[in-house]
C-alpha cells in the first residue's frame, strides 16, 4: 500500500491535480476524474505515465466517484 504523505504529494502528469485511491478489478489504482484516467500501481509504485494510464468510461467513472466518498470540506 503506498503510504498517506506518498499520496498527498503525488499528482496526475497530464494536469497536475490530485489523483484518488481506488479499487479497480481488486487492485489498487490511482484516478483522475477530471481527466478519466487511471494509473496501475504495480508492487507499491505508482505507475505516473500518460502513455500507460488507461481511459475511464462513464459506467467505472460512477463506480469509482462513488468509492472517494465526499469531496474534502476544506
Amino acid at each position: 500500500m503506498i503510504a498517506q504523505d506518498l499520496l498527498d504529494i503525488l499528482v496526475c502528469p497530464a494536469d497536475s491535480g490530485p489523483l484518488l485511491l481506488v479499487q479497480r478489478s481488486g487492485a489498487h489504482a490511482l484516478y483522475n476524474p477530471r481527466l478519466r484516467r487511471a494509473y496501475r500501481i504495480d508492487d507499491d509504485i505508482p505507475v505516473l505515465l500518460v502513455d500507460e494510464s488507461e481511459a475511464i468510461g462513464d459506467d467505472e467513472h460512477a463506480v469509482l466517484i462513488a468509492q472517494a466518498g465526499p469531496a474534502d470540506p476544506q
